[in-house]
């Protein structure tokens, strides 16, 4: 019952506490928990609600095309407008940030970035969050990142943080959740973290939007964060399993497929990412997410999600075996 009432806005300090007790552990990054940590009712519902916060109708952001819906959506909702930058894979899915016009630079109110990535599963060095600080400080731009997969990893990558880079809590945030982590995506807890600013920010407007996170989520995220973490690697574990499966037979079948350092997602090339979604369902009762899902420039890619069980991962490669594909 002491549970069953309103919780505070910003979450439980004993909540912001283990958050930031984790990044510490976890990235070496020292966070004040009282000032740079927001409890979220998910990463998606800080990602929807940070355009409300600092975006003004007309004003435009930056974010990656192919890329998670809710970073133009919400951009949207709050009356701004997107320019996309182009992610492909000669550049590791990575934005050329200097490529962007001058006129849309100098217009851009907030900058979304995502790595490892979603759909693409590229990852990104510090070196790149380091070129994303200096954008962000010569321009005047927020910077979201958004690190939902940091920790689903293989074959001994260690993802950064954003706030890793020097002056990166100077200029942005970090949302982060334990839905991929803890496999905890009902729940919904997750929390942002870094410059004080933006999060108050985020936080005024999560104080007209929703009511906070129930307590009972917020102690067991604090269970999850401040406890063992063997069930991450065994999590990780299984994933890779499933991820090798599913390469390995996606190569035999003749297509060129790039093992993924991270998330349990696998982009693969095709020549008309709708035709083949269409083939694949209808012909082999195979669900695959086109590409231009998330973008124009999904187009050419199709991708896999690597959350269902080993055999029913090679039962689908044994059925695309059987299509002219």
């Amino acid at each position: 019952p002491k549970n069953h009432h309103y919780p505070s806005y910003t979450g439980m300090l004993a909540y912001r506490e283990a958050v930031a007790g984790w990044y510490r552990g976890r990235f070496g990054v020292d966070l004040d928990p009282k000032k740079e940590t927001l409890a979220l009712i998910g990463s998606k519902e800080g990602i929807a609600h940070i355009a409300e916060a600092f975006v003004n109708p007309g004003d435009i952001v930056l974010a990656a095309d192919p890329g998670y819906p809710v970073y133009k959506t919400s951009t949207l909702f709050a009356e701004g407008r997107v320019s996309e930058l182009p992610i492909r894979a000669e550049s590791d899915f990575l934005p050329a940030l200097e490529d962007i016009p001058a006129d849309v630079v100098k217009q851009a109110k907030l900058l979304f970035i995502n790595y490892p990535n979603n759909p693409t599963a590229a990852v990104a060095p510090l070196s790149f969050f380091e070129e994303v600080v200096e954008f962000a400080r010569e321009h005047n731009i927020l910077v979201i990142h958004d690190n939902a997969y940091s920790e689903i990893t293989f074959d001994g990558y260690v993802a950064p943080s954003f706030l890793e880079a020097d002056g990166a809590m100077e200029v942005g945030i970090e949302m982060h959740s334990l839905s991929k982590t803890y496999n905890m995506t009902g729940w919904r807890i997750g929390m942002a973290c870094g410059n004080p600013e933006i999060i108050a920010g985020l936080g005024r407007v999560k104080t007209n939007v929703d009511s906070g996170a129930f307590n009972a989520i917020q102690h067991a995220a604090i269970t999850a964060l401040t406890g063992p973490q063997d069930c991450v690697q065994e999590a990780c574990s299984v994933y890779r399993e499933r991820r090798d499966a599913l390469v390995e037979g996606l190569t035999d079948i003749g297509f060129d497929v790039r093992a993924p350092k991270a998330t349990f997602y696998v982009w693969v090339p095709v020549d008309d990412c709708m035709a083949f979604a269409a083939e694949l369902l209808d012909r082999a009762g195979i669900v695959a997410t086109p590409g231009v899902g998330f973008g124009q420039n999904g187009e050419g890619f199709v991708r896999f999600a690597i959350t269902r069980s080993i055999e029913r991962i090679l039962e689908a490669v044994d059925r695309m075996r059987g299509l002219d594909l």
